[in-house]
């Protein structure tokens, strides 16, 4: 939804009726063009309607917004001396430099 307004909100609402009268490709052209839909029913919300690619960012900022709250409890609870230095850790797995130079890592 593009206009957080109570207009905003009232132009987004839209009665199930419109779906039962085969007015379904109006409505995601409506979608794609003006953004997000609430569908009604029985004057209730029944579901929201959004672009794959709204839905998509939506998405990516929930888990953004997990992966944050992760990392910040894990630092709450960090104690300095029970962390071994990355040169201490391979040690203790056995591995040495040249074994990691034929890995490919891939970040996103």
């Amino acid at each position: 939804m593009s206009e957080l307004s109570v207009m905003g909100v009232m132009r987004s609402i839209i009665p199930i009726t419109r779906f039962n009268k085969g007015e379904a490709n109006r409505i995601f052209d409506e979608v794609a063009s003006s953004g997000t839909k609430i569908v009604m029913k029985n004057n209730r919300p029944a579901c929201v309607l959004m672009s794959p690619d709204q839905y998509e960012s939506l998405m990516e900022m929930v888990s953004d917004y997990l992966l944050q709250e992760e990392a910040e409890s894990r630092m709450a609870h960090y104690d300095p001396g029970t962390s071994l230095s990355q040169e201490d850790m391979m040690k203790e797995l056995g591995i040495s430099e040249s074994d990691l130079d034929d890995i490919e890592v891939e970040i996103e």
